[in-house]
């Protein structure tokens, strides 16, 4: 994902001189062809993440566009007072991009670990939530935030992930995408763990359940639209997160559940605590009860 961001941000750049690079002394060298030709238009501001995005605010408000970088979780939570001041509330046009998405940094722990985020930032006036689900939505999502005028936080995995489209598509901002058709039960996903929700899908399809996969890559504005149609035609809605099931993604389409007006048997799968362990990120995964394994066993349970 990383790599994706990294391209499309140098073509953008390249072809618009109002678009600067700025980072916070993470990752210097993956910018290394951007900083030898783009150089004028990269900043990097040091270990200092809150001074980055007031930074970026006033860039912004001079006709640049920012595209403040570093690791989620020292954006969303170091910072989070200058993300509220001085760029939502004075609506500046700046991207905000938060790399190591929920407990992608496995072997770093919650300190590194982006698995409030969305709880806090979506919370956020004026503030636009996207989460891309693979490389190719990497790409059309940065293109989307660079084309939206106004603040976005863009959250990003990196682990090498895989792409999960098969095809190109349409990416709108507020607008789900449909993976898989099923009328037993719809399976909603954000960000990398997506392609394990695919996953799921075809486990549970060997078991005679058919199941929707909806991608909800922008969680705010959420699709209402999408997801109404979902409880009205499966009757049954389970949300998987690797973020706290508190603020995220379940939160939010318990919200569209909730104002329906409609009854429909809700299930969320995400962390209910800081996570669990040290290892792989298919291993903090399973410590945490979000393996494809174990969310396949408990739907099929609830079945």
């Amino acid at each position: 994902m990383r790599t994706a961001y990294l391209d499309t941000l140098y073509d953008l750049a390249s072809k618009d001189s109002r678009v600067y690079a700025l980072i916070s002394d993470n990752g210097a060298i993956v910018y290394d062809k951007y900083r030898r030709d783009l150089a004028s238009q990269y900043l990097n501001l040091g270990i200092s993440e809150a001074n980055m995005l007031g930074m970026a605010a006033g860039m912004a408000s001079c006709g640049k566009v920012p595209f403040a970088y570093t690791i989620g979780a020292f954006l969303a939570y170091r910072a989070y007072e200058f993300i509220r001041n001085d760029i939502c509330l004075q609506k500046q046009n700046v991207k905000i991009v938060g790399t190591g998405a929920g407990e992608v940094y496995s072997a770093l722990g919650p300190t590194h670990h982006s698995t409030e985020d969305l709880g806090g930032l979506r919370a956020l006036p004026n503030l636009t939530v996207i989460c891309p689900a693979s490389p190719l939505e990497v790409k059309k999502a940065t293109l989307a935030a660079y084309e939206h005028v106004g603040p976005v936080y863009l959250r990003l995995g990196t682990n090498k992930e895989p792409e999960v489209y098969t095809e190109d598509y349409s990416f709108e901002i507020g607008k789900g995408v449909i993976l898989r058709e099923g009328s037993d039960v719809t399976l909603i996903g954000t960000g990398s763990i997506v392609k394990d929700i695919l996953d799921v899908e075809g486990m549970l399809r060997d078991e005679g359940i058919r199941a929707r996969v909806i991608n909800v890559h922008t969680i705010k504005p959420i699709d209402r639209e999408l997801l109404i149609r979902a409880i009205e035609e499966t009757g049954k809605i389970v949300t998987i997160e690797d973020h706290n099931i508190i603020g995220g993604l379940g939160s939010a389409v318990a919200e569209v559940i909730a104002e329906s007006g409609h009854g429909v048997a809700f299930k969320r799968f995400g962390l209910h605590d800081f996570s669990k362990g040290y290892g792989t990120y298919a291993q903090v995964k399973a410590m945490n009860s979000i393996s494809v394994e174990k969310i396949c066993s408990e739907i099929k349970k609830w079945f």
